[in-house]
């Protein structure tokens, strides 16, 4: 099998495995128990936590752990906006993920000015545009640090900059699941970021949250992660994703690098496949794990189908949208539409993959596409 879907979810590092099993059957314990064994155990999430918040800002604040980068996502809009005294004007781009535009569609029905900033032909914020749409009534900017589906990247220090000019109180929030590790880090209010994109298990993530922001909690009860998040910790998933988040930045150059070379490989294989279309930023440019292109004359869901079963494991787009119906929103956004949307397959890269599985990929793919462009009704 050649796994090139890591924006999905990506394989578990085996040692981060071995340090959630050792969590899980020897070192078990509560956190939140009073006896011995229980306080070293949140003595190690707390250094866990501290190692994290390390890595993700640079600036003074807290890391809140929780389930994952939805969660977090959420947290951020509703707890922070929550926490404020009135409503007032919302900005998300045209091209986030489903757990921040959704929520946004929400605040507009709670009576938010809810507006949507758009993006460049490579699926970038197009900072002319949102300079034009924040205001003094601005609360709350929601823009991802790369894009899931196009691997275009943000500038979010140019963002914040432009925010805080025009509205000093206006709090910006990045999902950062895409970019964290990958990218360095950048200056916000709230950084949400998620494990199982890094090779840790599923089931956690984390918000940062910057000194000063304040939230206000939607899980309650328990009291756990400074009153902000309540419900027992999950250990071995916290545990095995510092362990992760350390392989990572011990081997920072090498793992981007290696998948910045499958990225451009794969590119320049595929590019002496006839009516390919690039959707996103040039070779060189945008986030090293994530390319997007469009097979003209073939369906990306029936060419997909035709690559898993060769052993090929690609999308058509985000994983948390995969099963609803309609066009590609974030295609739309980008000015991709009719046959090249139809036609769009995404394709993401761990340091796992390899530029073999690149030259192997491109010749199934140019197999695959050949006999589908042959059947293709007229």
């Amino acid at each position: 099998m050649i796994y090139f879907d890591n924006s999905a979810t990506t394989p578990c590092l085996p040692e981060a495995g071995a340090e959630a099993l050792k969590y899980m059957t020897s070192q078990y314990f509560n956190p939140a128990a009073a006896y011995a064994p229980a306080v070293q155990t949140e003595r190690e999430v707390n250094a866990a936590r501290a190692y994290v918040l390390s890595e993700i800002s640079r600036e003074p604040g807290d890391l809140i752990f929780t389930s994952c980068g939805t969660e977090s996502n959420n947290t951020a809009v509703f707890g922070s906006l929550s926490a404020m005294r009135s409503k007032g004007r919302v900005i998300v781009s045209a091209v986030e993920h489903p757990s921040v535009y959704e929520a946004a569609i929400e605040l507009r029905e709670r009576g938010y000015d809810v507006v949507f900033a758009p993006v460049d032909a490579t699926g970038r914020v197009r900072l002319d545009a949102l300079g034009g749409l924040v205001n003094a009534d601005t609360r709350l900017v929601s823009i991802m640090h790369v894009n899931n589906e196009s691997g275009a990247v943000n500038d979010i220090n140019a963002i914040r900059a432009l925010i805080k000019k025009a509205a000093p109180d206006c709090l910006l929030h990045v999902d950062g699941v895409q970019a964290f590790m990958k990218l360095p880090p950048v200056g916000c209010d709230l950084y949400s970021v998620s494990g199982h994109k890094l090779h840790a298990p599923k089931g956690v993530g984390a918000l940062y949250v910057k000194k000063g922001v304040r939230l206000k909690p939607y899980l309650v009860g328990g009291g756990q992660e400074a009153g902000l998040r309540s419900g027992t910790t999950n250990v071995p998933g916290i545990m095995a994703f510092s362990l992760a988040v350390r392989d990572f930045s011990a081997h920072r150059d090498e793992y981007v690098s290696g998948m910045e070379a499958v990225r451009s490989r794969l590119y320049n294989d595929l590019s002496s496949i006839k009516d390919v279309k690039l959707n996103g930023p040039g070779p060189g440019e945008g986030a090293p794990h994530i390319l997007n292109v469009s097979f003209m004359g073939v369906r990306g869901e029936v060419l997909l189908n035709a690559l898993s079963e060769r052993g090929l494991m690609v999308s058509t787009g985000s994983a948390c949208a995969a099963h609803k119906r309609g066009r590609n929103r974030i295609l739309n956004a980008m000015g991709i539409l009719g046959e090249r949307q139809d036609g769009a397959i995404r394709f993401s890269f761990s340091h796992f993959n390899t530029v073999g599985e690149a030259d192997a990929a491109a010749g199934i793919i140019e197999e695959q596409v050949g006999i589908l462009r042959r059947f293709k009704r007229r």
